[in-house]
Parts: structure tokens; sequence; C-alpha cells
């Protein structure tokens, strides 16, 4: 039984972290556009300073923009299984890695504290690591088996 559902070959997996990959890619281009980020006026290039505010909930910056789009990565990625995998997997272990950065460092006036997280950041970035994560663990389980 084949685990292919998608266009071009992809399987679940793979079309997961591609549809992940563009999310990113548009929330960082939002976080440029005025009136969806509110405050925009203050946006800052990087640090915890920066007061703009992407849906006026989640603390952004030029450099989280940025990451952001960095992360937009997913689409390369998603053209192989294991790039698929490693993308959702390694991508949630970097947000669960921010959450203790917001809850340990974020306001501080420390040098790792280049990028703005408030508490909304905090627990949109604890839910992408628990769905990254599962997505690459269990969509690469699941096709996994459908080949045996």
């Amino acid at each position: 039984m084949s685990s292919r559902t998608g266009a071009g070959g992809r399987d679940l997996l793979q079309m997961a972290a591609m549809l992940v990959g563009v999310v990113f890619v548009l929330v960082a281009i939002l976080g440029f556009v005025p009136g969806v980020t509110t405050d925009y006026d203050s946006l800052g290039v990087a640090g915890h300073e920066s007061e703009a505010k992407l849906l006026g909930l989640f603390q952004v910056s030029v450099l989280h923009n940025i990451v952001h789009l960095l992360f937009g990565v997913g689409i390369l990625m998603s053209r192989t299984r294991a790039g698929a995998r490693n993308y959702l997997v390694g991508g949630g272990v970097v947000y669960f890695v921010l959450v203790l950065v917001g809850l340990f460092i974020a306001n501080k006036e420390e040098a790792i504290n280049f990028v703005p997280i408030n508490t909304a950041d905090n627990y949109l970035h604890l839910g992408l690591g628990i769905g990254m994560v599962a997505l690459g663990l269990l969509l690469s389980r699941s096709t996994t088996a459908a080949r045996a």
C-alpha cells in the first residue's frame, strides 16, 4: 500500500512539513504589514524592546520576522521524507528551547535576549513545539507502517 497522497509524490509527512513552512513564510510577511502588525512604528530590529505585535498579540521585531522566514525552509526540506521529519522534529525542539528562553530570559538585559518574546509568544511556541514534534514523529511512523 502506498503512503503517497499528495501532489508531486509527497506523503502526509512531507505535506505537513511543506504546509508548516508555508505558514511560517506567511507569518514572516505579515509581521512587516502595518495594521496586521500593531504599533508597527515601534518595530525594532532586534531585542526585547520592540513593542510591535503581530495580530495585536505576538511581540515581533525585524529579526523575529526574519527567523520566521528562515523557518520557511520546511518548504525545501519537504522534498524528502528524512528532511521533512528532521525539519518538524528539529524545529519543534527549537521552539521548546524558545519557551525556556521566554520563561527565563525574556525582558531581561541579557546578551542572549535578542528576540522579543511575550506571554502569548510563550504559549504559541509551546504549541508549535508540541505540534511540530508530534507531526514529525507520528506521521513518520504512520507512513512507515503503511509501507510495510
